[in-house]
């Protein structure tokens, strides 16, 4: 406002200097008059605009003057209720803010502060919980069958025709600690039943109930509890010396009571007798398994480590070499020594078929303290493949084979095979049928043993035995997909010369099996 004076002189300075400034002007054009005459009438509104402001200002000076000069009790009053509700506010806000609790009189801006805090304090517990079970993980599952077969097929028809049984298994993987870049892992299962499933004439299977589970020890109406398998693993990323994220190789180390089948022998669509094929002869290769020739115990368990090598360096055809040396024979039960160990090498090769997935291993075996058909000890070795390949995109197909190279046994070779066919066919994507067939083959140090067959295990020959057959076995299964976690599988099954023995009449067993499972 105080501008106004001196924008006043430098207007009447400019006024004053401007003849001069023209008349010199003048002396070199003679177009410059009509510019002066512009430019005069230009400063004449520029003082118009400065008397306006110099009224308006002294306008503005006397109102301020009055105000000063008025009495303050026409202000205080306005000011000191706005001061009052101030202060009031944030003593409402400290008050609200001393509690974690919530009401609807608190003042807005407190009530959103606290809505952040308990976000915040949720995230960071869930955050927390996350932290405390990262690299943790269960898995769980109730298997029910109930299975029949044909008086001629029974050790003991009498008993009768049908029987079920029932297993459970809880498994959990935790977090083992790190070396380094080597990484810890620890998996423990537990497994408990109840029921044997039924008791057949002899056969080279094994068992046509794979799920059959029951505690020797105990009572038949008493289930009980068993550590099926406790185990720690160590894996160190290769090279030693290399950036652990780019790693494409891996050494890992596994010791404790094993089940050999997890590491060896694998497969896709015939592993696992809780989902598809009951029939053991098709859930693993049935000169180790039925044959007995990976020593493990009554449960199929065995204390022992496992040395394994991973490359992934090529998408598509990753592939793993592994040896596992187990206790055998008594030493499975942790109830013997040592020595003369079921050693097992294999190579697996994962393929791509049409960028479809598939999976070759091959595996050679040596057991020191394999049992002879006269009972007595002696080693036994040989040599096996399993390929699980997928042909389509709903069907999947299996393949086995056995070859005993050395020892006196009931069977020395054995082939297997299969496909499963997906549910999406048919518009249940979830769903399965599946079909194998098998060939047992008799071998000639059982033909020429003259031996007999003991039926109900007590030592005494029950069946007479007319050698030269082989074994075949069938099974088929439709997996029904009911929910998330629970299936229904209607299965038949079919055993011709059980045993090998020509004489002997056919085995046919129906069963269904329930399993729940995540």
């Amino acid at each position: 406002m105080r501008t106004a004076p001196y924008l006043r002189t430098a207007i009447a300075i400019a006024c004053a200097a401007l003849p001069f400034a023209v008349t010199a002007a003048n002396h070199t054009a003679a177009g410059t008059a009509n510019h002066d005459a512009d430019t005069q009438a230009q400063l004449r509104k520029l003082a118009e605009r400065l008397d306006r402001l110099e009224t308006e200002n002294r306008a503005l000076r006397t109102q301020l003057e009055q105000a000063k000069s008025a009495p303050s009790s026409t202000t205080a009053p306005a000011v000191e209720q706005r001061l009052t509700a101030l202060e009031a506010a944030q003593a409402q806000t400290e008050q609200s803010l001393a509690t974690d609790r919530i009401s609807e009189n608190e003042p807005e801006l407190v009530t959103r502060l606290k809505a952040v805090e308990f976000q915040t304090l949720s995230m960071q517990k869930q955050a927390r919980q996350i932290s405390a079970v990262e690299g943790i993980s269960v898995s769980a599952s109730l298997t029910g069958v109930v299975q029949q077969a044909n008086a001629s097929a029974l050790a003991a028809p009498a008993d009768g025709h049908n029987r079920a049984n029932y297993r459970g298994d809880i498994a959990v993987t935790l977090p083992g600690g790190e070396m380094g870049d080597t990484e810890g892992r620890i998996f423990v299962q537990a497994r408990f039943g109840q029921g044997d499933g039924l008791a057949l004439r002899p056969t080279y299977t094994g068992t046509p109930n794979s799920t059959s589970f029951r505690v020797g020890s105990g009572a038949a109406d008493d289930a009980q509890v068993i550590i099926a398998q406790a185990w720690y693993q160590l894996r160190t990323p290769l090279p030693l010396d290399g950036v652990k994220r780019d790693s494409r190789e891996s050494l890992s180390l596994t010791f404790g009571k094993i089940d050999p089948f997890v590491f060896f022998d694998q497969n896709a669509i015939a592993d696992d007798e809780t989902t598809r094929f009951l029939n053991n002869v098709f859930v693993h290769n049935p000169l180790l398994d039925s044959g007995g020739d990976a020593g493990v115990d009554a449960y199929g368990f065995t204390p022992g480590v496992i040395a394994s090598y991973d490359n992934v360096r090529n998408k598509g055809s990753e592939w793993n070499a592994s040896l596992g040396v187990f206790g055998s024979g008594s030493a499975s039960a942790f109830d013997g020594p040592l020595g003369q160990p079921f050693v097992i090498a294999q190579t697996s090769l994962h393929t791509r078929l049409n960028a479809l997935p598939g999976h070759w291993r091959a595996y050679a075996w040596t057991n020191g303290r394999a049992t002879e058909l006269d009972g007595s000890t002696a080693r036994h070795s040989g040599w096996g493949v399993s390929v699980d390949q997928r042909v389509s995109d709903s069907i999947t197909a299996f393949a086995r084979y056995g070859h005993q190279m050395s020892g006196a046994v009931r069977f020395d070779r054995a082939l297997t095979g299969g496909v499963e066919l997906a549910g999406d066919t048919w518009g249940r994507g979830a769903d399965a049928v599946g079909f194998a067939a098998g060939v047992l083959r008799t071998s000639k140090a059982f033909e020429h043993s003259g031996a007999t067959l003991d039926g109900d295990g007590d030592g005494a020959p029950d069946y007479a035995f007319a050698p030269g057959g082989q074994e075949r076995d069938f099974e088929l299964y439709y997996r029904w997909h009911i929910g998330a976690n629970f299936s229904l599988t209607p299965d038949l099954q079919l055993i011709q010369n059980p045993g090998g023995d020509k004489s002997a009449e056919s085995a046919t067993l129906i069963g269904l099996r329930a399993r729940v499972g995540f």
